[in-house]
């Protein structure tokens, strides 16, 4: 037999607030009850309804509006979401890296400088050809060029959904470094920067998707 783990009243009511999440009762965007109120329906202190809040508010479920309330932000927390998204299919992964991808490098065309196709050209010359000595070492170097492209989305929200992926999205790079898939050679890179040069988003837009054609090609076929 386990031993028993003692559960901590905060740990009880940060459960029990979760769940009225999950469930939908709180809609998102929704006021929540008050400190009080949760207080008495839970039996438990202000200070213990305190510290749930504070946790679920840290796991991007609530929002503190200092004055105003506290605010449903999310049915699902961030480490949920991430975990969620990891647990897709290589297929679902590589459609919303492309998503991603596409939109950036549309905005980049339209948005992107001189100094920023500098830049992206000399990542990808570091970047160079698929080193199979240091796998590790490369797939960090092709990632920090395709958040570079996003970069020059000049896009925050779309460079932080970038960063917050960044796990899933490297994985579908390390998927075509392993031979399992296809994997996007030097002039197949190139031709996104390229294309982002020109100031033209449709340009850009069918870069991307020529660059991820070969590996849904592949996908398509697997899957038969």
């Amino acid at each position: 037999m386990k031993t028993l783990q003692k559960v901590s009243l905060s740990d009880t009511a940060t459960e029990a607030l979760r769940a009225e999440i999950r469930s939908g009762r709180w809609a998102v965007g929704s006021r929540i009850p008050n400190e009080a109120s949760l207080s008495e329906t839970l039996g438990v202190s202000r200070g213990t309804i305190r510290e749930a809040v504070r946790v679920l508010a840290s796991q991007g479920l609530l929002d503190v509006r200092h004055g105003s309330g506290t605010y449903v932000r999310s049915l699902v927390g961030t480490d949920g979401a991430l975990d969620a998204a990891r647990r897709a299919s290589l297929r679902d992964r590589f459609e919303a890296r492309c998503a991603l991808d596409v939109e950036a490098a549309r905005l980049a065309a339209l948005r992107a400088n001189a100094a920023t196709i500098v830049r992206l050209r000399a990542l990808l010359a570091q970047r160079g050809n698929s080193d199979k000595g240091d796998r590790a070492a490369f797939i960090a170097r092709d990632f920090a060029f395709h958040r570079a492209v996003v970069a020059a989305s000049d896009n925050r929200a779309m460079v932080e959904l970038y960063d917050f992926f960044s796990a899933s999205i490297t994985e579908t790079i390390e998927a075509t470094t392993a031979g399992d898939l296809p994997e996007p050679d030097m002039a197949a890179h190139m031709a996104i920067v390229d294309a982002i040069e020109t100031g033209e988003p449709d340009k850009a837009d069918a870069a991307v998707r020529r660059f991820m054609a070969p590996v849904f090609a592949y996908l398509d076929r697997r899957d038969d």
